[in-house]
């Protein structure tokens, strides 16, 4: 028997970290907190893996003097929204003003493969209104980027939010973020 309406209660961050310290969530457990839930995230496959290596030398090639690189860890988007982005480029100093982890990115980028409808439409809504200013999605079905801008209040999106700009950028194209208009990235690199 399944039930189709079965009331939840949504967690807090503070009864989330508290559920791994007792052992209910295992720390090792690939799982995000997103509106007081706790998903679990898509494993990886070499394909995830390979990008999420090659995006991870590029954008600290380009970008490491500036901007930490974090790499699949927190943001504390809100009291019941903790996600773990493939990555979140944070300027330097911000972590340090942090308590537990940094509540904004100046970029957000997200590998998809199985997961990408999700994070077009769920983690879109998270990060506009959390107000992150771009949202990247390496899009490993097509073998493009999409390039999400202009956080705002959507009716049709996510959470109410969304993101009012989007381009696609192909493998044989470049791009830059908007923090820095003047580092082009390399589209295939990131692949």
């Amino acid at each position: 028997m399944a039930l189709l309406h079965a009331p939840h209660r949504p967690f807090t961050r503070e009864e989330f970290y508290r559920m791994v310290e007792i052992g209910i969530v295992a720390e090792n457990e690939r799982v995000e907190l997103i509106e007081g839930e706790i998903l679990l995230m898509s494993p990886q496959d070499k394909p995830h893996g390979d990008a999420t290596t090659n995006t991870n030398m590029t954008l600290t090639r380009l970008f490491g003097l500036t901007h930490l690189v974090r790499v699949q860890l927190p943001l504390d988007l809100g009291e019941r929204t903790q996600p773990e982005p493939d990555f979140a480029l944070v300027p330097r100093g911000a972590l340090e003003k942090a308590q537990r982890h940094p509540a904004a990115a100046d970029l957000i980028i997200e590998i998809a493969a199985s997961s990408l409808e999700y994070d077009r439409t769920v983690k879109t809504g998270v990060y506009a209104r959390a107000g992150i200013p771009e949202y990247w999605i390496l899009n490993l079905q097509a073998g493009q980027l999409e390039v999400y801008r202009t956080p705002s209040t959507l009716n049709d999106g996510a959470f109410g939010h969304g993101y009012r700009s989007l381009n696609i950028y192909s493998k044989d194209q470049s791009c830059a973020p908007l923090f820095a208009p003047d580092i082009l990235v390399q589209v295939a690199d990131l692949f």
